[in-house]
Parts: structure tokens; sequence; C-alpha cells
């Protein structure tokens, strides 16, 4: 069964993260972005973010108050405006028509991948969607991915996830499945340390180049 990642997978929305990042630093006075910031929210959800948000910039709202700050900001680019990644569409209608399974696992907040996904009509693709939110896992977890494959009564081997994150990817190969890198710009730097976790051949510069490798 074939598995994949949301943000920076699918949606091309890792770079509104990086501007609602700017944003909010600068309400608190905060500019520029540190480096270990963006390093640290770039590899955990939304509650995690939050919890290191307020400890590193000492802020006096609440984690929960943090993250209904993010996705105020947020709501709007995904129900509107946030295209798919080249091929998406393409790639995953293809994959349906040769009879693959299809899911979604992802440490998005259900209601902006949900209004993601029923924008561009994509939806009834997937059998399922896995939140790391709503299984209290962390995405970067081995255990996540452990559990999703026991949700779908699947060996671990018998999953196959294309992620854009060598984080999600690397736990998810520590789970025992198998793994496969999608480039975004967000993770250029660590381009060679994620083509070795994968495998050269694993390591798709473009979602469509998927198909001609099986």
């Amino acid at each position: 069964m074939l598995f994949f990642d949301l943000d920076g997978t699918l949606l091309d929305s890792n770079g509104i993260w990086l501007q609602i990042d700017i944003e909010f630093l600068e309400q608190h006075g905060i500019s520029p972005v540190p480096e270990d910031y963006t390093d640290f929210v770039s590899r955990n959800s939304f509650n995690a973010s939050a919890v290191f948000t307020k400890e590193r910039f000492q802020l006096s709202m609440t984690t929960h108050q943090i993250v209904a700050r993010w996705q105020e900001m947020a709501r709007e680019h995904y129900a509107r405006h946030l295209p798919l990644k080249p091929g998406a569409r393409e790639l995953l209608e293809e994959l349906v028509r040769r009879g693959e399974r299809l899911s979604v696992v992802t440490s998005c907040m259900p209601h902006l991948c949900a209004s993601a996904l029923e924008r561009h009509g994509i939806t009834n693709l997937f059998r399922s969607i896995h939140y790391s939110h709503l299984l209290g896992i962390e995405k970067s977890d081995p255990d996540l991915f452990r559990q999703v494959a026991r949700l779908e009564g699947l060996a671990p081997q018998d999953c196959v996830l294309l992620d854009d994150s060598p984080d999600y990817c690397a736990a998810a190969k520590e789970a025992g499945w198998q793994v496969w890198g999608v480039h975004d710009p967000l993770f250029d730097h660590r381009a060679q340390e994620f083509s070795a976790l994968c495998g050269p051949d694993r390591y798709l510069k473009n979602l469509t180049s998927y198909l001609s490798l099986q």
C-alpha cells in the first residue's frame, strides 16, 4: 500500500509555512527567524512546534493559542490558494487506475488537510487518511508508522511511504517501511543525506518519475 505525505510532497505548501513563521515571529518582535527555529519546526508537528516556540521565545501565549493563531493564518491558503506539486494529480490518478491502494499519512492539522484535498478534488483517491495529531504520536516517531500499519492490517514491509522530509522517511524506515524521498527545496541542504537514506534511485526529483521506476 502506498502512503503519501501532504505538505511538501503532494501539496506545494512548505513555502507558506516559512512565510507564516516569519510573520508570526515578527508580530512578537523577533526578526529574522533563527535558523535553529526553522530546522526544528520543519521536523516536528504543530503541537511540538508550539511548545518549542513558547519556550524558545518565552511567549506569554499558551501553546493552544499559538496553534490556533497558526491555523488562522494558514486556513485561507489551504482552502483557496496552495497548488498541488507538479505531477501530483497525474501520479495519483494513474496509480488508482492501476489498482494501487493509496493513503495519506500527515502531520498537517486535519481541517487544513481536508480542505486542501477537497479543493483539488482528490479526496476520493485515498482509501484512508492518518493524522499524527489524532493518533497522538509525532510523525518523527517510528511508532506512528507501526500504528498506521496495524490500523491498515499490513505488515510494515508492505507499506511504502513517499515523503519530502528525511526525518519522517527515517522514522518510517526504522519501523520497517519502504521509503521514497520526494524533492522539496526546503530540504535541499540535506539532499545527500536523503539520497543515502532512501537510495539514489528512490530520491525523486519529481513525482511523475515514480511511475518510470516501477
